[in-house]
């Protein structure tokens, strides 16, 4: 079985209006929810999974709270432009390319996108939150088998459950 975790990235600031959608970076509640999420997963005790992220300074950031916790290097974060308001066909892409040694991956995104992908794959219904995690089961052998319905929905969290 692999698990795929889904999670969009922590509350952005709309501060400065001459910055670009791209490089708008978190604000201060991002910048406690991401780590609190991040040390709730952590505390799940799943295997430290692969990081995979938007380029987008938010989601970058947000991966970047989740790699300090789990122990993570930064450098080990795979960046993936591509996945910058991404739809889910592009994130099927992406997951299709994943390395098949890593049984466990989570990759952080943007909506409208992200929300849409965790529906293709289980059904979940509904806009993900800011820092919301759906935690995916996938019964396939190879990240290139995952196709639409293939993910049983295990768990989801983000931060106003808690």
């Amino acid at each position: 079985m692999r698990t795929l975790l889904l999670t969009r990235h922590a509350k952005s600031s709309w501060d400065d209006p001459r910055q670009s959608d791209f490089d708008r970076p978190l604000n201060a509640r991002g910048e406690r929810d991401a780590p609190a999420m991040a040390e709730r997963f952590m505390r799940r005790g799943l295997p430290p999974p692969l990081l995979v992220s938007s380029t987008a300074r938010r989601a970058w950031q947000t991966a970047q709270a989740f790699a300090s916790a789990l122990a993570i290097p930064e450098r080990d974060i795979v960046p993936v432009p591509k996945a910058y308001h991404a739809v889910e066909d592009t994130l099927l892409d992406i997951v299709h390319a994943l390395p098949d040694s890593a049984t466990t991956v989570m990759l952080f995104g943007h909506n409208p996108g992200i929300s849409g992908f965790a529906h293709v794959l289980c059904g979940a219904t509904g806009e993900m939150a800011t820092c919301h995690t759906v935690c995916l089961g996938l019964d396939v052998p190879r990240w290139a088998d995952v196709g639409r319905g293939a993910g049983r929905l295990l768990w989801e969290d983000f931060p106003k459950l808690h």
